[in-house]
């Protein structure tokens, strides 16, 4: 449900949009709200070349599940106040980023996604997923509501690694590794690179740490024969399946990452980076590179003290 704030700032990017671009297009996935201004997106009749999206970090996951079976376009994504790693731009810097990307001046980082792909007892493609399913953040395989831990055996391009009896286990891409990967104990991985985290969920051996593995890699998870609970399957935070033991979900790098548009993109004309101002909100202030560093800063206060910002306030006073 879109809330006053962002059908205000939709209105506004789509105004904006017919004045300084009458030539362009806008299309719209097809749902009950689509705004005035914009028209059904069937994928089948029409080639997106700029997708632009509004809100948190769930809306790029979103915009990147639209394109499922293929390519995906240059994504320019907007913060509306809110904090993420996946969000370059607050939507007041809107008109500048447009006019950096119609011109040409866009700059690019491909953020790798998943190919996953599943197989029922015999190896053979499970039915109805003719298409690879591509995720952006992770894939996650756990015991769901089952009280048992999985069994689940791990198989590197085709040589067994492990099996693993855990809550569960998570393949992550680069992107991924800041989200559930890193609650479950996984590596910060910069996004730029390309490799996959393979990270245990509360695993019952102790030496089982993560591993990260070139993006050449192919990892096999299959749930094992002895295994006395099914795998719930999520993609990105969505669940879509339930492997049974003997069951297998393949995952690998995907062709098709992710194409976002960084920060740097805004080239600084008014001359106001560095001066403290822009500083004050998410995704102003553009450098000369997309500042990872400090989105692992500010997002998730990495190696900041145990004492908080409150604490230190309190005892000044």
């Amino acid at each position: 449900m879109r809330t006053p704030p962002v059908i205000l700032a939709i209105n506004a990017l789509l105004e904006h949009i017919h004045a300084t671009y009458p030539e362009v297009r806008v299309f719209h996935e097809d749902r009950p709200d689509i705004p005035h201004g914009a028209e059904v997106w069937h994928p089948s009749k029409h080639q997106i070349d700029l997708v632009v999206t509004l809100g948190g970090d769930g809306t790029i996951l979103h915009a990147s599940s639209l394109f499922s079976s293929g390519a995906v376009p240059p994504v320019l994504s907007f913060s509306m106040g809110t904090l993420g790693f996946l969000l370059p731009f607050h939507i007041d810097d809107f008109a500048k980023a447009l006019g950096s990307v119609f011109q040409g001046k866009a700059t690019i980082l491909n953020r790798m996604r998943l190919a996953c792909t599943f197989f029922n007892q015999n190896l053979a493609k499970k039915k109805n997923d003719n298409n690879d399913w591509q995720v952006m953040n992770e894939i996650a395989l756990h015991r769901g509501s089952s009280p048992h831990l999985n069994t689940i055996d791990i198989y590197v391009d085709g040589q067994h690694l492990t099996e693993a009896v855990s809550d569960g286990l998570i393949v992550s891409t680069p992107t991924g590794s800041t989200a559930y990967s890193l609650s479950a104990g996984g590596p910060i991985v910069h996004p730029s690179l390309s490799a996959l985290v393979l990270t245990p969920i509360c695993p019952r051996s102790l030496s089982f740490r993560p591993l990260v593995f070139p993006s050449s890699s192919s990892i096999t998870l299959r749930i094992g024969d002895r295994s006395r609970a099914p795998a719930g399957v999520s993609m990105d935070g969505r669940t879509s399946h339930v492997l049974q033991p003997g069951e297998s979900v393949t995952v690998q790098a995907s062709p098709y990452p992710v194409p976002s548009i960084n920060r740097s993109s805004i080239s600084d004309e008014d001359g106001s980076h560095g001066s403290g101002l822009s500083s004050s909100k998410e995704g102003a202030g553009p450098g000369k590179e997309d500042d990872w560093v400090r989105d692992i800063n500010n997002l998730l206060q990495y190696n900041a003290t145990f004492r908080s910002k409150a604490l230190l306030r309190h005892s000044r006073t």
